[in-house]
């Protein structure tokens, strides 16, 4: 269940001895997510530092391509990706201005910034491109309150749900692997790093960016 993750996780990050919150909320609902932040301000006094990673090419009813994925799963993909983190995004912003300065990360992919093989995930990557595109125009916004905005795109990282999926959906591949600059997939630590960077004050002048962790599946200006 969803709520034991949640527990789980917070139990982990308690054990690294500092104050951890699980929450399950709907983040598509504005409702929802006006409590959910409403709920942390007031147990930890502030936000510092939203991190939107809700999302995910979840969509199976139908083909990942272009010309043949259902107007459903379009809405879907739009939904959990792009919805969500505008709902987180707008629903953050006044505790940062009140504070008088935030950070917020938009988890974006590999889809956003260059062509999956063959076309597949069309509407997800177009979902991704849609946060990577609000992200720059907040980033412009809220330069002057000193809220700083900013992309990680990641190629296919190896968690435990992509693992599980990758025979299946043909997704972290050794082929696939092989075609990497790096000649590895992706380890959750890869982003990990690459978000410690953009949420601490080693980027304190980057804002508006999109940085690729990918070992150099893209290789293109972003």
């Amino acid at each position: 269940r969803s709520s034991d993750l949640a527990d789980s996780v917070a139990a982990e990050i308690e054990a690294l001895g500092v104050s951890a919150l699980a929450l399950e909320c709907d983040l598509t609902r504005p409702d929802e997510v006006r409590h959910l932040f409403a709920v942390v301000v007031e147990r930890f006094g502030c936000l510092d530092i939203l991190v939107n990673n809700a999302g995910g090419a979840i969509a199976n009813s139908s083909s990942g391509l272009g010309s043949a994925t259902s107007i459903d799963d379009v809405r879907l993909l739009f939904d959990v990706n792009f919805i969500s983190m505008v709902l987180c995004s707008q629903a953050a912003i006044p505790f940062m201005k009140e504070k008088g300065g935030g950070i917020i990360v938009n988890t974006v992919s590999q889809t956003a910034v260059s062509t999956y093989p063959g076309g597949n995930l069309a509407a997800y990557g177009a979902a991704k491109a849609a946060v990577l595109q609000y992200t720059r125009s907040l980033a412009a916004e809220l330069g002057p309150f000193g809220i700083r905005a900013n992309c990680i795109a990641p190629g296919i990282i190896m968690t435990a749900r992509i693992a599980a999926q990758a025979q299946a959906r043909g997704i972290g591949t050794a082929e696939q692997a092989a075609q990497i600059p790096l000649r590895r997939l992706g380890e959750v630590e890869d982003c990990a790093g690459v978000v410690e960077f953009l949420v601490t004050d080693l980027s304190q002048y980057v804002t508006g960016q999109c940085i690729s962790a990918c070992g150099g599946a893209v290789l293109t200006p972003n």
